[in-house]
């Protein structure tokens, strides 16, 4: 290229000055650099977006979608506080409410059908045998009841049973 110079021109030319073919060496390096640069910057942005979901990965399963669908919201609406709350709630461990409700609820269906079930098998499947009539006499007995008072409850968790009073209007 120096032997085409012309001559005021230095003999000296640096590289990124393009030569006549319209080849560009610094335009070329450049492009290349700035698409991997961003190809880099986007993969360290989506990493650094997945950061609270890979930490609530440890947590229960409600708390790992709640993180996983504010990152998602932080990601498409770029708010990034909907990242802030997902990062804090991946750090912090939710109670567990499922788990004493759930015993509690089996407790309480184990006790409702024991005491429906012992409150009424003896008396069927024994009523003819000696042994079903001492049963049937050591259950409470129902006192007499007036068509107008609240009846006693027949078993453990029933409610009282109310007869309407009829009246005579004359």
């Amino acid at each position: 290229m120096a032997e085409n110079a012309h001559e005021l021109a230095p003999h000296h030319l640096p590289y990124f000055i393009p030569a006549a073919d319209g080849s560009d060496q610094m335009m070329t390096s450049v492009l290349i650099g700035l698409i991997v640069i961003v190809v880099l910057l986007g993969t360290f942005y989506l990493y650094l977006h997945s950061l609270p979901e890979r930490l609530a990965h440890k947590h229960g399963r409600i708390q790992f979608e709640l993180v996983a669908v504010l990152g998602l919201l932080a990601l498409f609406t770029h708010n990034q506080i909907f990242w802030v709350a997902a990062l804090v709630l991946a750090f912090v461990q939710l109670p567990d409410f499922m788990s004493p409700l759930e015993s509690i609820a089996n407790s309480m269906s184990k006790l409702a059908n024991r005491s429906g079930d012992d409150a009424c098998e003896p008396a069927q499947a024994n009523e003819g045998s000696p042994e079903g009539a001492a049963a049937s006499e050591a259950l409470p007995s129902q006192p007499a009841e007036d068509p107008g008072s609240v009846a006693a409850t027949q078993a453990v968790g029933e409610a009282p049973v109310v007869q309407a009073e009829k009246r005579e209007d004359t």
